[in-house]
């Protein structure tokens, strides 16, 4: 059958160009029926419940089970058709439900439970024994202590959140794929520069359009309402682009996430309070770092208070100069971004056009590695013999200081049609040692960054180059571990609200001189980044900092109250909470037909579901991780080494706060990152 199918080979990378949405459903149901047959063998023997006999093999099953989803999932995301929509939505409920049946297993909790009770159970290694207490507390996550009808209500739950994630997202994506307006007139481009004109000129021939393609991809949504005069087309894509999947907008209920948000949040609600939890936040959180519901509210409120003065103050700049300086009487949220571009000019004579030049992509990925070899002890390798999905895609063998190749990433990185939007790391294989050899991890890096044109290679915002060492930063948590158990190697079973400390604090490189030096240099001449540039660019650092925390708090708040206050008779209110929110923290409020919540995908269809305050819990973690570099050398070996020993290495095999401890020899201090925001000195 493995001859047959590629989703069922067990060695080497997956063959991509060889798997098709017929493959999806029967792979799946065979390593499904073998995992079964698996586990009821291990539970009908009177073999010990030894550490080798139950999580290893529990392991082996995982692990064989993602070699055979994890390209499927990844394609979904990177190169979607109907037919794999279909094969993966099947497929999908056929893993959910498993996933159900696996977490209410009694027999094989008992047999967890059994190896936790044993007396060696002390003598194993940390990492293994963390597995097992992460097994124990999925277990209870799962309702494995519940009674019928209960625990098939938990059972069809499950099923029908992953359905609606799924839908949610496919939603977004149709809705980002559906508009589009095509420009005939130049004119009507005016101010947009030449590298997003060729952005747009190479949407409209990708589908042998003459002239030039708007559409609601991230490369077109940055040049128009950053740069384009044109009034009128910048409000055109702005409804359009917040009023994607939902009533509202040019495609009003075509597309409408409403009802899916609605029902997301009322049966995240009923499964947490099966569990016993008060509500799906207070769950979420029995995973995470964060103490409690309070703590996160402290947490937030407290940066809204240090940034919200700050953000009223830009703002008001703001206003004062679009009125004065380009005759925008009534500044209204798609005006935002351009007036914003213009004031940056104008105070710090700096735009990105001006800096994107530096930053050609080949260049940014070269000098991305030096310092990840400089810090690390790390040489990536391109490598032409791997089979891809696209011929854009590019992978890497990483080779450690000896030669030995010990990881690999798949690097994805322009957008297309059929590519969801954003930027993320996926995991393709993870480190695991068994039967005396090592399964060497594997990653996806993907992001959607503006194509080379006809006439220039793709050219970065500065902006981009913080994107692409953030998600490498990922990589690096996944890709340098030395936990062999993919339970808890690399970015698995770190808590979420530190999961972000390492993608963040690779970001931190991208402002300094001794780092960009290795890469940010003229495309045509070579030039070096000039250091009026270089302090120009640093000057802007803290650009409009404040209006940007209070939008990020604006979502985290609104992510955790509408799962922290779900009242089944009142139902979810995202837009009544989204709100109160505002009122309470934002400074610029979009008109009432804005719909950002319909295409919130990271909490509706993603993992940060009452977590997408992590990004911030996490950053104060990161910058002050970076601080130590900044103190001792950014390229100091040394301390790159403990980093990686105390951070990277450890994966989730200990809590994330204990690791922090043991790199900067205390708990973590905020004032590294308000330092980063411009609101302290």
């Amino acid at each position: 059958m493995s001859e047959s199918n590629p989703l069922l080979e067990t060695e080497g990378l997956p063959r991509f160009s060889a798997i098709t949405p017929a493959h999806v459903e029967p792979a799946v149901d065979q390593v499904l029926a073998d995992y079964r047959a698996r586990i009821d063998a291990l539970l009908a023997t009177p073999a010990p419940r030894d550490f080798a006999a139950v999580v290893l093999a529990g392991e082996e099953l995982e692990d064989r089970l993602n070699r055979a989803w994890a390209p499927v999932s990844h394609l979904h995301g990177v190169k979607d058709s109907e037919a794999l929509r279909d094969a993966y939505a099947a497929a999908q409920e056929k893993i959910v439900e498993h996933a159900s049946e696996l977490g209410q297993n009694r027999s094989l909790y008992a047999a967890f439970r059994a190896v936790a009770d044993d007396g060696g159970f002390g003598a194993l290694p940390r990492a293994a024994r963390t597995l097992v207490e992460h097994e124990l507390r999925d277990f209870r996550l799962s309702g494995v202590a519940l009674e019928e009808p209960a625990r098939s209500r938990f059972r069809e739950i499950a099923n029908e959140l992953a359905k609606l994630s799924t839908d949610f997202e496919n939603a977004v994506l149709d809705a980002t794929d559906a508009w589009s307006e095509t420009i005939a007139d130049e004119s009507m481009l005016d101010g947009i520069p030449e590298s997003g004109r060729a952005v747009l000129r190479a949407y409209a021939q990708e589908k042998t359009i003459d002239g030039w393609l708007v559409t609601l991809k991230q490369p077109s949504v940055q040049a128009v309402l950053t740069y384009a005069k044109d009034r009128a087309l910048r409000e055109r894509l702005y409804r359009a682009y917040q009023t994607r999947a939902s009533d509202q907008g040019p495609d009003a209920g075509r597309f409408d996430n409403s009802q899916r948000i609605e029902k997301i949040v009322a049966l995240r609600h009923e499964a947490a309070a099966l569990l016993g939890f008060h509500d799906s936040a207070e769950e979420s959180l029995a995973t995470k770092m964060a103490p409690s519901p309070d703590a996160v509210f402290a947490f937030l409120r407290d940066l809204a208070a240090r940034a919200k003065p700050v953000a009223e103050r830009e703002l008001a700049e703001l206003r004062a100069f679009a009125s004065a300086e380009l005759g925008i009487a009534h500044l209204e949220p798609w005006d935002v971004g351009y007036a914003s571009e213009k004031l940056r000019e104008r105070k710090y004579a700096l735009n990105e056009e001006e800096l994107k030049p530096y930053f050609s992509l080949d260049a940014v990925i070269d000098g991305l590695f030096a310092i990840t070899g400089r810090v690390f002890g790390v040489t990536l390798q391109r490598r032409d013999d791997v089979d891809v999905w696209h011929p854009d895609v590019r992978y890497y063998d990483l080779v450690d200081a000896g030669g030995r190749v010990f990881a690999g990433a798949y690097v994805d990185l322009f957008a297309r049609a059929g590519k969801r939007g954003g930027a993320w790391m996926d995991v393709c294989q993870s480190r695991f040692r068994h039967n005396g050899t090592t399964q060497l991890p594997v990653a996806f890096l993907t992001c959607n960054f503006a194509p080379p044109t006809a006439t220039t290679p793709s050219l970065l915002t500065h902006d981009d180059v913080l994107t692409l060492f953030h998600e490498f930063g990922h990589g690096l948590h996944h890709l340098l571990t030395e936990v062999d158990y993919p339970g808890v190697a690399g970015i698995s079973g770190v808590e979420w609200d530190a999961v972000e400390l390492p993608s963040q604090f690779m970001e931190n490189f991208g402002w300094q001189r001794e780092a960009l030096d290795l890469f940010a240099r003229h495309y045509e001449t070579g030039e070096r980044l000039p250091d009026a540039l270089f302090d120009r660019m640093n000057a802007a650092r803290h650009f409009h900092a404040g209006l940007f925390l209070v939008r990020q708090l604006e979502f985290a708040l609104f992510d955790f109250r509408i799962h922290r206050e779900f009242d089944p008779a009142r139902g979810a209110r995202a837009l009544e909470i989204l709100a109160d929110v505002r009122r309470e923290v934002a400074v610029i409020v979009p008109p009432a037909w804005q719909r950002f919540p319909h295409a919130f995908t990271h909490i509706f269809a993603g993992g940060y579901a009452a977590g997408y305050y992590s990004y911030l819990w996490a950053e104060v973690l990161s910058a002050d991780a970076f601080d130590r570099f900044e103190q001792e050398g950014i390229f100091n070996r040394d301390v790159g080494a403990a980093y990686r020993k105390a951070i990277l290495a450890v994966g989730g095999s200990r809590p994330a706060l204990e690791s922090f401890v043991e790199f900067r020899g205390r708990e973590p201090q905020p004032d590294a990152l308000l330092r980063s925001y411009g609101l302290v000195t």
